[in-house]
């Protein structure tokens, strides 16, 4: 049976409520997402008071409001930042409320902006950020990311289609990879996050010293600390409310040791970040620290990044996905981290998150970091993986086991 588009687009916004954010009787729910989801968020903020939500508020944003200040605002403005809404956010997690963010914009929003400013618009946001992201990293709340169609992004997927398709094609593939299209897509993301346990199960009882990574352009060994934790699919707040993080998701994660990352790692995605595409690009890793950039574009950019404190050039995870997952199946390129990430294995620059080592949610700064925790005001992912890829597991006695071979699970 073919579910009509209205029909579908009420499963996503339930999936979103119930699965995603696993919302629960008497909670608030704070909603982040661009105007034009506007259809969308309604189907979801009225999914939310039927669930129970005692209160729910939307945060919306623009791109042609921030293209707007990059073209016309004072250059010496840069340093300003609405902080009213970063002190919500991180009142709103206080208080326990659920977070859902609906995540689109155009992947060359800010491609003709200095990269300087870029750089520093991103660095302010994450400074005032940094409380609520702490929140969400110590798995404090729960919380989810969707993502929905919008024109500029449509048309960067689908360049040769006409205006009136790219975003009902868009639309297609976002339900197929949400599995939104299934007649009951609650059973069919019981069912996935299942074959998700099944791998972070094999993983935690291998408890590997590190990954050694191989494929074309990358020779990359990288450690795991010693209570390392490997998580997929669905997580739990530290109060016992289930969520799904990502909506899609087809990774198993845990954080590497920050100062064990050695060799070279090349792209096999383009990294779409603050609007500029970056593309084509080698990070060589000493000591767990990048010590060399090179990128075919956004080269600027990337090394902006990676620049914004100690911790944005060590790296805060490491996500296994097998290149057949449905988002890669596709074929297409999203140009969208929420997806590509999906259809990849892929690393994040930056911040780790601490429920991905063994009590690390109770832990000191400093304990964090001894047990081989990064810390930084950002996190980033970006894409290595593809059918090339094999992965070796190195267990404490040095010996080597397959991991994945050719971008599949070999286990």
């Amino acid at each position: 049976m073919t579910l009509s588009f209205n029909q579908q687009l009420q499963n996503y916004a339930d999936l979103a409520v119930k699965i995603g954010v696993g919302l629960q009787p008497g909670q608030r729910l704070m909603v982040r997402a661009p105007v034009e989801a506007a259809p969308l968020v309604r189907l979801i903020v009225a999914g939310a008071y039927k669930a129970g939500a005692r209160l729910v508020d939307v945060m919306w944003s623009d791109d042609t409001i921030n293209l707007a200040r990059f073209e016309h605002a004072p250059r010496d403005s840069f340093e300003e930042f609405p902080v009213w809404q970063a002190k919500a956010l991180a009142e709103h997690a206080a208080n326990g409320d659920a977070f859902l963010s609906i995540y689109a914009t155009d992947p060359d929003l800010l491609k003709k902006q200095d990269p300087d400013l870029v750089s520093l618009t991103q660095r302010v946001f994450q400074t005032h950020m940094a409380p609520y992201y702490k929140y969400i990293m110590n798995d404090s709340v729960n919380w989810s990311i969707v993502s929905l169609p919008i024109a500029s992004w449509a048309a960067k997927i689908f360049p040769d289609d006409e205006p009136e398709t790219q975003i009902s094609n868009l639309w297609d593939l976002i339900f197929k990879a949400c599995r939104v299209d299934q007649p009951d897509p609650v059973a069919a993301w019981q069912a996935h996050v299942g074959q998700l346990a099944a791998k972070t199960e094999y993983l935690n009882h291998k408890k590997y010293t590190a990954l050694k990574f191989t494929a074309p352009g990358t020779d990359f060994t990288l450690g795991l600390p010693q209570h390392h934790l490997w998580h997929g699919g669905q997580k739990e707040t530290l109060a016992g409310i289930p969520f799904i993080p990502n909506i899609p998701t087809e990774e198993v994660f845990t954080m590497p040791h920050k100062d064990k990352a050695d060799g070279v790692l090349s792209s096999s995605k383009p990294l779409s970040y603050a609007g500029v595409l970056i593309e084509d690009f080698s990070l060589i890793f000493e000591g767990g620290r990048v010590v060399n950039v090179t990128a075919a574009k956004g080269e600027q950019v990337l090394k902006k990044l990676i620049e914004t404190d100690e911790g944005a050039a060590r790296l805060g995870e490491v996500a296994l996905v097998p290149h057949s997952s449905p988002i890669s199946r596709t074929g297409r390129l999203f140009f969208n981290t929420l997806f590509d990430e999906n259809a990849s294995n892929h690393v994040a620059l930056g911040r780790a998150y601490r429920f991905c080592v063994e009590n690390g949610t109770g832990m000191s700064n400093e304990e964090f970091a001894t047990a081989g925790g990064n810390d930084s005001l950002t996190h980033v992912d970006f894409m290595i993986g593809s059918n090339q890829m094999d992965i070796a597991g190195i267990t404490a006695s040095g010996d080597t086991e397959p991991v994945m071979r050719a971008g599949e699970w070999a286990f």
